[in-house]
């Protein structure tokens, strides 16, 4: 490695790209920055970035995709919560956005290498190369990044893996940077400063988002909902309806504009369809007799688990431990202690029932 090979970065001129940034100069990289603006509230991150830029004396490039951003992110978005689904926006970003246009401007510019301010590390297991949960647990971010091929792995560095977020707070206040160590988290999503369901109201057709019915399980009316995009798997609170106990959103149902709702003990599960998985190598995922864990939401608790593929597209998963509220649209993500294997979208369940209680259930085999 050339003690001056030039790195792409991503930089937001907040505190993680900003460490990063700083990280990769002192390892002898020469940083080349690259700011996205993807909304129309960047343009503070980009104003940031540039300066940072030329106090370091390195190359700033600003790409302002906010067309593509909406057309493909933010569309995604608004079409998961209308179809009944929770969607992960960052997990549609980073492949076919971020990291897209971060080896675009790489290879623009010559770079070899990209980097980010993602908590999250690298392994090569087994001739493939897999993301590895950052050591801070509080923010490691793999969860977010199972979709990256191996071709944009390859190219990766990720300074702040073996930080913890304190850590890196101190690393910038020892270099001089006290007010940028202060500063506080970026949003969890980039497009919407406050209530998720606020930007639906603005961004949709009145049409789009109806009154609809609360069911029970069993299929009686319960009373009006507000809209379909409004709830998710899981939700208990502001629900806007008084049964006499404590209820849970358990399923969604867009074709029928319906929203079921029923008790804590309802929304515990056994198993699940996952669909759209993909792996580095698919046979560290489904062979062998490692302990596998799936992680069914950002920051919730990895549940060990066995899987059974069902054909190229879809698997289905066993927990060995208790599971709760598994959420259509949203990402499962599995791993090997902290290597991260894959993942793949959390389907509709209903076709759940039919492989388990029929003779195709004698055909699968949990590893």
């Amino acid at each position: 490695m050339s003690s001056d090979e030039r790195v792409l970065i991503g930089m937001s001129g907040g505190i993680d790209s900003t460490a990063a940034c700083l990280m990769l100069m002192e390892q002898g990289y020469r940083p080349v920055g690259l700011t996205m603006m993807v909304w129309d509230n960047g343009t503070d991150s980009v104003s940031e970035a540039a300066s940072l830029a030329r106090h370091l004396g390195i190359e700033h490039h600003v790409a302002d995709v906010r067309k593509d951003f909406e057309k493909t992110v933010v569309a995604n978005f608004i079409e998961e919560y209308l179809h009944g689904r929770t969607p992960n926006p960052c997990v549609m970003c980073n492949p076919t956005f971020k990291f897209r246009l971060l080896a675009e401007y790489a290879d623009m510019h010559d770079c070899r290498y990209i980097a980010t301010g993602h908590y999250s590390r690298l392994v090569d297991v087994g001739g493939h190369r897999h993301i590895c949960r950052g050591i801070d647990d509080t923010k490691d971010q793999s969860y977010f990044l199972w979709r990256l091929g191996e071709d944009v792995l390859q190219r990766c560095i990720f300074p702040l893996g073996n930080y913890r977020k304190s850590d890196v707070r101190e690393y910038l206040r020892g270099r001089g940077y006290e007010a940028k160590a202060q500063s506080g988290e970026s949003m969890e999503v980039c497009f919407i400063r406050d209530d998720y369901r606020d930007f639906l109201r603005e961004h949709c057709r009145p049409e789009d988002i109806r009154e609809g019915w609360f069911v029970s399980t069993d299929g009686k009316k319960l009373g009006k909902h507000k809209g379909l995009p409004y709830y998710t798997v899981g939700q208990r609170k502001g629900l806007g309806i008084a049964l006499g106990e404590p209820a849970y959103v358990l399923k969604l149902n867009a074709e029928h504009n319906t929203v079921m709702l029923g008790s804590k003990e309802h929304l515990k599960a056994g198993y699940m369809l996952v669909e759209g998985w993909q792996s580095p190598d698919a046979a560290y995922l489904f062979d062998g007799d490692r302990r596998l864990s799936v992680m069914i939401r950002y920051r919730g608790k990895a549940i060990d688990c066995q899987v059974s593929r069902v054909d190229e597209r879809n698997m289905i998963v066993r927990f060995m431990s208790e599971a709760s509220a598994v959420t259509p649209g949203q990402s499962a993500v599995f791993y090997d202690g902290d290597i991260m294997l894959g993942g793949g979208y959390i389907a509709n369940q209903r076709m759940l029932g039919r492989y388990l209680n029929s003779d195709y259930a004698s055909k699968l085999v949990f590893r």
